[in-house]
């Protein structure tokens, strides 16, 4: 090597020496430490020099480092999801720097906690409180897609088959309001007769979310003492389409058709129910003298606002006849019949209105109008009317017509305060007017009921929030205003768990028929109250929930009959409830499991003494299972129901003491119910054609358990007859299809 070249490589290596030592000098090295509010290492935070490619995540104890070139006044950025973004104006000269960051929780709807004592929330909706899909409703076996049967497989509803309703945590059905899009339904079934339930008028599609709420419900809620079913209406359908059903005991047919923008849609349906070919086939307990046929129609129109608000309407006008008789029970050779024709016109009109600077505007308006004309006779051995000179059994002859028209306007206001901060308030107003002919009497009651509501949600941070809020009521009959408290707490205590508490007072205008006198006045009482406490835990993540609930409630002013219509009545109930559904153990099924222990008493009515209600029982088990074949496209519910034996009283006038005694009592046995259904999914038509297409088999009670749900007593008391369901069995079987959607691949996909 020349000495040219050696010299040559050498200046090379003192450049290079010097060029780093000159790097090296002009980097800046800047650390520093990032805590929360309460000064716990936060992990994963990224530090940004802002307007450079400079910067760092800060480690498992909360620190960072990194070295920059720059030099002068720059921004230094500490930022993540789920923190509020923090900056410093910082200074970089030749010296390293030492920064240190404290960052506050962002509260945000995705991660903050949820109130959830009390409520079931059954929505299509990907939330963290949903418990059912409207498909579950669908196909929970034995249940045939009636909404409150499949409710009724929740923790905190009791397994009453002789009455329509829910029976919730000690309470009475009429305890239990049912509400569509924020306003009371008033007639929410179909009529029924004695000891024979009947079934609810809606059908699960028209819904979006459900929450089943068994207690310490919201303030913008009231009239109900044990809990409420909230129904929220869909928007707009997915698209335009036609469909046709036939079964066993119903025909049906309908479209909905979707505007081309898809901001307005209008939709008919109507059904046609004739149960005589059934009961041909399968016997019945009673002897129908007229087999059950009803005729339903709805309507609907929906339209899309320029703020994506909604305006929405429903109608659903449905009438129907039947008649029916049974031994008579203080006679045995004669025969008691009842002949029942009913008519109900149902209208829900709603508007929902984002308004500017986080203000939503919720206006609604309902009209119901039901009429009942009830008919029963004491019939002879060839069915014609008879009179036996026994006042006791001459009494059942007679004719009642009730007419119910029930207008509703609600409307309330909703405000962003700070962040996910959300205060509500509003008012709604109920007119009732009900006349009804009896005994030749005419009766007319007029009812007015008014109240204002404010609540408020309270988010202090992502694992804190507070439901806080009040409700006054007026009520022109009792001549009343009641105020009632609500506020519930919610800790998040994990990743996928937490807990709320709640308190609650609620309030019920007595049931028109308990302090109504044959002269159509309405007698002096007040409102009846519950006190609600509740505790509960949730564990949920996308596959699995456990919840366990619970509670004490305090009944007072309950409804008492003797010796005169008053309000003296009082009463408690207390339980834990358990809950658990698991779609992730076994891959091909999806099941739940609940378990409600309740403890109860009550002093109303003509009860003598504080009592265990008819309706109540301890103990109630219910399991469902649902699984899909894939390669068959068939699915398999099954629902098992049981519960422990409800009481059974004979409570008789004594007319030597003037009081109300027991003159017998009991426990039914426990009940026990399997309810089977399977749902077959073929592929008809071509892909263009979309055709939807579902058979459905079920059958309930698949055991042929005997089930009795109380006994009723003759006049003398010598007589004690069980309360049977009028068949151990029913069967259905059905088709139904539709156009414009295939639905084939979302059925699988919500089964499995």
């Amino acid at each position: 090597m020349s000495n040219q070249s050696k010299k040559m490589k050498k200046n090379i290596l003192l450049f290079s020496f010097l060029l780093t030592a000159t790097i090296a000098m002009a980097q800046i090295k800047i650390t520093g430490s990032v805590k929360d509010n309460k000064q716990r290492a936060l992990q994963g935070i990224s530090i940004t020099l802002i307007g450079t490619y400079d910067g760092a995540t800060s480690d498992s104890i909360g620190n960072f480092k990194f070295t920059t070139y720059e030099k002068g006044n720059f921004i230094l950025e500490a930022k993540s999801l789920g923190y509020k973004t923090v900056t410093q104006n910082i200074t970089i000269n030749n010296e390293a720097l030492i920064i240190n960051f404290n960052l506050k929780e962002e509260i945000s709807e995705l991660n903050a906690v949820t109130v959830t004592a009390g409520s079931f929330e059954a929505s299509d909706k990907k939330r963290a409180a949903t418990v059912l899909s409207a498909l579950d409703i669908y196909t929970t076996g034995g249940a045939n897609a009636d909404i409150t049967a499949t409710a009724k497989t929740l923790p905190g509803a009791q397994q009453v088959g002789e009455e329509e309703g829910l029976f919730v945590r000690g309470g009475a059905n009429y305890e239990t309001k049912q509400l569509i899009d924020g306003m009371v339904v008033s007639n929410p079934f179909f009529t029924s007769s004695p000891d024979i339930a009947s079934r609810g008028r809606f059908a699960p599609h028209l819904f979006k979310g459900t929450v089943f709420s068994t207690g310490g419900y919201s303030a913008l809620y009231g009239q109900a003492l044990s809990g409420v079913l909230l129904l929220e209406s869909i928007n707009m359908p997915e698209r335009s389409e036609a469909n046709a059903s036939i079964s066993t005991v119903f025909v049906g047919a309908g479209f909905q058709h979707l505007a081309k923008n898809k901001k307005s849609s209008i939709g008919v349906n109507y059904g046609y129910t004739n149960l005589l070919p059934y009961f041909k086939i399968v016997k019945q307990k009673p002897d129908y003298f007229t087999a059950p046929e009803f005729n339903s129609f709805e309507a609907n129109f929906r339209i899309k606002t320029k703020k994506n608000g909604f305006i929405k309407y429903y109608t659903n006008f449905t009438n129907g006849n039947f008649g029916l008789r049974n031994t008579d029970i203080d006679s045995n050779i004669y025969k008691n019949a009842i002949d029942i024709n009913n008519y109900n016109w149902y209208n829900n009109l709603s508007y929902n209105e984002n308004l500017s600077k986080g203000w939503k505007l919720q206006l609604g308006f309902s009209f119901t109008t039901n009429k009942d004309k009830i008919n029963t006779t004491v019939q002879d051995k060839n069915n014609q009317l008879i009179t036996t000179g026994v006042s006791h059994i001459d009494n059942k002859n007679f004719n009642l017509t009730s007419w119910e028209n029930t207008t509703i306007a609600r409307a309330v206001l909703e405000k962003k305060i700070t962040g996910i901060n959300v205060i509500r308030f509003g008012t709604e107003y109920w007119n009732t007017h009900n006349k009804y002919s009896f005994y030749g009497y005419e009766m007319k009651v007029n009812d007015n009921y008014i109240a204002g509501f404010a609540e408020t949600d309270l988010y202090l941070t992502n694992n804190i929030a507070f439901k806080i809020g009040g409700r006054v009521e007026n009520n022109s009959i009792i001549k009343k205003t009641n105020f009632a408290p609500r506020i519930s707490l919610a800790y998040k205590s994990g990743k996928t768990s937490q807990m709320s508490i709640a308190f609650g007072e609620f309030y019920q205008k007595p049931e028109l028929q308990q302090i109504l006198d044959y002269s159509g006045h309405v007698k002096q009482t007040d409102y009846t109250k519950a006190t609600h406490f509740l505790i509960n835990y949730i564990k949920k993540s996308s596959l699995q929930t456990f919840r366990v609930e619970a509670y004490y409630k305090k009944y007072n002013n309950l409804i008492k009959t003797f010796p005169d219509t008053n309000v003296s009545g009082s009463g408690y109930a207390q339980g834990i409830e358990i809950f658990w559904r698991d779609k992730k153990t076994f891959n091909f099924l999806d099941y739940w499991i609940s378990y409600s222990y309740l403890d109860t008493k009550r002093d109303f009515l003509n009860y003598p003494t504080k009592m265990q209600p008819t309706f109540a029982t301890p103990h109630t088990i219910n399991v469902v299972t649902k699984t899909f074949v894939v390669k068959w496209k068939t699915g398999f519910n099954l629902t098992y129901n049981f519960a422990t034996g409800r009481p059974y009283y004979n409570i008789a006038f004594n007319n030597n003491t003037q009081q109300y005694e027991l003159k017998d009592e009991g426990k039914t046995i426990s009940l026990h119910n399997l309810g089977f259904s399977v749902n077959y999914l073929p592929k008809l038509g071509n892909k263009k054609a979309k055709t939807f297409i579902v058979w459905v088999a079920s059958v309930t009670n698949v055991l042929n358990s005997q089930q009795i749900f109380g006994y009723r007593y003759s006049y003398n008391g010598l007589n004690k007859v069980a309360v049977t369901p009028p068949a151990k069995q029913f069967i259905f079987l059905g088709c139904f299809l539709s156009w414009g959607v295939d639905r084939t691949q979302d059925a699988i996909n919500n089964n499995l």
